[in-house]
């Protein structure tokens, strides 16, 4: 072959292959094709990190309990009369006794509900989307015409934010709807078979065990259902799951509800039209006040704490402090935190760990900064970014940058309050520090 022709084969080929590089490059730019190949990368990275930093692995210690652990090793190396015992026992915040009980409802309840109305909806229209989902579910029974997609554009503005708020999606129902709603805490099975008597389906917020989106592997994690129904006889509630294959009316046991509502401190939220406030507070009993509410889920703490070990220890110590964080008892609560901590470190490293608790149940920064212990804010916000490879958690950094005011780095500050935004566009708390410490957005 004469070399002038090969040459032009080569300079065909090469055309080719540079045609089909930018035709390639064309289609990676396509939004589905480009989302998709992102999230495959993410999911590639989130894996190798993990695989050298596993989450269940890393463990909150706050000072003051370094400093009790200190305190405690000189006490066993130099015994004294006053020294012998549990130095734990009497460092811990005093449980108060339970003296206040939930009223249950005067009138026996059915021995079954079933709430029909409520459009189903799933969860899989985009990332970690169960609060929109459920909060639409939850609007629908009243008459909403709206879906899951309307909720996630108020509630989620950055579409991978990890986590939802209940009073976000209590704020959403003001903003948006001409209905009103509630949270409170402490729920019980009791309270909640007589709220769905009374015709209110009730939002609650649990911690269960699912596959992790990047990983695929089980972990423990946050996620709403709707309470529809229950059935005395076969001892079940009937929820709504936007998760689940066939979630529609899904049955799960009385023991495994009360089980997962644990971790969220029995967290419930009720969508209701603004003329039925009367009948609902009613429905509520001692709940309808919400400090009253917070003093009963301090009680079950309390009880709890006295009751369990392991994981729902934690939970149980965890409660005490939200529930003090509820009341403003900043000191109590972040003794009754610094106690759950303790007894976190001490649960087995696996997928049962819940290291993902302070991406959803802030109240330890509140404790810690409300006690002056900025630097344990700084560590839990750092480790709580730690356990993730894509930290789109706008309180840590909102916290975080707290914590930096307070101790002096406004620079830093002025970068995570940055950051919270950008996960958060509109995060009021993170744009009234920027006010407060003249930043501009």
């Amino acid at each position: 072959m004469p070399r002038y022709l090969k040459k032009n084969n080569i300079k065909k080929i090469a055309l080719l292959v540079l045609a089909l590089v930018v035709l390639v490059g064309i289609i990676a730019m396509l939004p589905p094709v480009r989302d998709r190949i992102t999230t495959h990368l993410n999911n590639l990275k989130a894996q190798i990190y993990f695989a050298l930093y596993p989450p269940e692995k890393v463990s909150f210690i706050p000072q003051d309990e370094v400093a009790r652990v200190v305190q405690m090793t000189i006490q066993a190396l130099t015994p004294t009369p006053s020294a012998i015992g549990s130095a734990s026992s009497t460092n811990a915040p005093e449980i108060p006794e339970v003296t206040t009980a939930p009223k249950v409802a005067p009138t026996p309840l059915p021995a079954s509900v079933n709430i029909k109305g409520i459009r189903y909806m799933d969860q899989h229209f985009g990332f970690n989307e169960c609060a929109p989902t459920n909060l639409a579910m939850a609007l629908s029974f009243w008459g909403w015409p709206g879906k899951a997609q309307d909720t996630s554009q108020y509630l989620k503005p950055y579409p991978q934010d990890k986590n939802v708020m209940p009073y976000e999606m209590v704020s959403y129902v003001q903003d948006k709807t001409d209905l009103a709603a509630l949270v409170r805490w402490g729920g019980t099975a009791q309270l909640v078979k007589s709220l769905l008597a009374a015709g209110y389906p009730v939002v609650v917020e649990q911690g269960v065990t699912l596959p992790d989106m990047s990983t695929g592997k089980p972990s423990w994690m946050g996620h709403y259902l709707v309470v529809s129904g229950y059935d005395d006889a076969k001892k079940i509630f009937i929820v709504q799951d936007s998760y689940l294959p066939g979630g529609n009316n899904y049955h799960l046991s009385y023991d495994q509800m009360i089980g997962d509502w644990r971790s969220f401190d029995y967290v419930f939220l009720i969508v209701y039209p603004k003329d039925k406030q009367n009948d609902l507070f009613a429905a509520l009993g001692n709940y309808a006040d919400e400090a009253s509410s917070d003093r009963i889920a301090g009680a079950i703490a309390s009880n709890e704490i006295s009751t369990f070990s392991g994981v729902n220890l934690f939970y149980a110590w965890y409660n005490r402090g939200t529930n003090l964080v509820q009341l403003q008892d900043y000191k109590g609560a972040a003794a009754a935190y610094d106690e759950a901590f303790t007894v976190y470190a001490t649960l087995p490293q696996d997928n049962t760990r819940p290291y993902r608790m302070t991406w959803y149940q802030t109240g330890p920064y509140y404790a810690y900064y409300f006690t002056g212990r900025y630097q344990d804010v700084l560590n839990l916000a750092n480790t709580t970014i730690k356990t993730t490879t894509q930290p789109y958690l706008e309180e840590s950094y909102y916290w975080r940058a707290k914590a930096e005011v307070a101790l002096g780095d406004h620079q830093a500050a002025a970068g995570d309050l940055q950051t919270s935004l950008k996960y958060h566009p509109g995060f009021s708390p993170s744009l009234d520090l920027m006010n407060q410490l003249g930043i501009k957005n």
